[in-house]
């Protein structure tokens, strides 16, 4: 069911005293009755800690990526099972730094949604381009090109139980953003390319916006009608920022 949803993906931050004050201010600072739902994906070696931290708390646990694999001899991996195990129940799947600094294909990005969906995960999965791809007019056809490997991965069906979050490269971790106008051309051709395969799951479809996303912006780009919240990056790390973020997406 399409809601609204602040999700903070802390990257490769935080430490034990660090992660405690943060979600120590995010739990005092959130709003009885918040109309949004929040999440924080937190980095692995701190997922226990955080997740004790949110029990009894509206805030949901997430992990940043995923094996596409169940079990076996991969050394280094983490499963979707051990995920939901510490208590996730989002993951990040395809997120641009995955896929450029890790060379995650569309194909294995496929398999590590699959791999979160036979789980119970809820994957966050993430599409965009880069600035050159929107220079050369290429933004659709790739948005396009991400999300068919999925569908003809897990069918238009399995949409529904994820969220969707349209991340333009270039925006992320540059203090460049999108105007609230491109973010939501981007997001309604989004919807449009799912409902080509089920027009029921993209109306239902919760699709979040990332790429610098800061307090003083987070109001604006809510306030298109296809954006239904944020992926947030470094405010994620910022209680006060964080909330502002949060209770924008709420009023929205």
């Amino acid at each position: 069911m399409r809601g609204r949803l602040v999700a903070g993906n802390w990257k490769m931050h935080g430490s034990l005293e660090a992660n405690h004050r943060l979600i120590e201010g995010l739990k005092a600072g959130l709003r009885p009755g918040l109309q949004a739902a929040v999440a924080v994906c937190v980095p692995f070696p701190y997922l226990q800690q955080v997740g004790r931290a949110l029990a009894g708390s509206p805030i949901a646990l997430g992990a940043q990526t995923v094996s596409e694999h169940d079990a076996g001899a991969y050394t280094g991996e983490v499963s979707a099972a051990m995920l939901a195990d510490l208590g996730c129940r989002y993951v990040a799947v395809g997120h641009s730094e995955r896929r450029s600094l890790y060379a995650e294909s569309d194909q294995v990005v496929a398999a590590k949604f699959l791999a979160a969906m036979r789980a119970g995960l809820t994957p966050i999965l993430c599409v965009g381009e880069t600035l050159s791809e929107r220079e050369r007019g290429e933004t659709e056809a790739i948005v396009s090109r991400q999300l068919e490997a999925v569908m003809e991965a897990a069918g238009a069906a399995a949409m529904a139980g994820c969220v969707l979050a349209y991340e333009p490269v270039w925006a992320i971790g540059t203090g460049k953003t999108a105007t609230p106008e491109q973010a939501q051309d981007v997001h309604a051709f989004v919807r449009t390319r799912v409902a080509r395969r089920d027009a029921g799951v993209a109306g239902n479809l919760t699709i979040l916006y990332g790429g610098s996303v800061k307090a003083s912006n987070a109001a604006d780009l809510f306030a298109m009608p296809d954006i239904d919240g944020g992926l947030i990056g470094g405010a994620s790390l910022v209680a006060a920022d964080f909330l502002a973020i949060c209770h924008a997406a709420a009023r929205a």
